[in-house]
């Protein structure tokens, strides 16, 4: 198998997405810099580190089981990821991790309308269960669904067609469904707190103020809801 496929079946990133958060992540933040300690012993490198972090992050280990691999302690192990997401947010939230402008607004709905067929569409919301491996005994109950037999975490995600992931709610049990995700999410926090960007339109007359998502059928009946027909007819 190439590299490049093992590199980014064990880290789920490409290598060059890694290398750009390395040097990000060492730029910003002074703790992923090797440096002597008290001792005059040469700390981790800066790789070690990161590599360390993202292996918790990709397989949800916990931080004393880096210990054979990297003979890295449970507290080095646990500041790093402390360090590395507090960064990461930092540095890249901005730019990432927030809600859509009016502009973008106008670029999604452009996208949808041109590409789809959907006017003033925002987007596709649903939800994915991602398998949890080590999940411990006392929580299995809590995480496993019938219909899965495993247990999962849920991910509630908006993605636009450029993969930027501007909303993403991630952690919610699995044994749980759809609507129950929706009740906890957060997605629709700034339309309650009036401070979602006017993306005013008309449907037959019928004004809307915010756009819409397209969603299946388990989801409630939202003005912000779109779902498809259960038996279609053309015309």
């Amino acid at each position: 198998m190439p590299l490049t496929k093992v590199f980014r079946r064990r880290f789920r990133m490409l290598k060059g997405l890694f290398e750009r958060i390395v040097d990000d992540v060492t730029r910003e933040c002074s703790f992923f810099q090797q440096r002597y300690d008290t001792r005059g012993t040469l700390g981790f490198t800066l790789l070690q580190k990161c590599t360390g972090t993202l292996r918790q992050l990709a397989y949800g280990i916990p931080p004393d089981a880096l210990d054979e691999s990297f003979r890295m302690s449970a507290r080095i192990a646990r500041d790093s990821l402390h360090f590395f997401c507090k960064t990461m947010i930092q540095f890249s939230g901005p730019k990432y991790l927030r809600k859509p402008t009016r502009n973008d607004i106008l670029q999604l709905q452009a996208h949808h309308a041109s590409v789809h067929g959907f006017l003033e569409m925002l987007g596709s919301l649903d939800c994915l269960h991602w398998a949890w491996e080590n999940c411990p005994t006392t929580y299995y109950g809590q995480f496993t669904r019938g219909d899965h037999g495993h247990p999962t975490v849920i991910l509630e995600a908006v993605v636009s067609q450029d993969m930027w992931i501007w909303h993403a709610f991630f952690g919610s049990l699995g044994s749980i469904n759809d609507i129950n995700v929706l009740n906890r999410s957060l997605i629709f926090n700034n339309i309650y707190d009036r401070f979602a960007p006017d993306s005013s339109f008309q449907v037959r007359g019928t004004p809307y103020k915010y756009g819409y998502y397209l969603v299946d059928g388990i989801y409630p009946k939202y003005a912000v809801f779109v779902k498809p027909f259960s038996a279609p007819h053309g015309s």
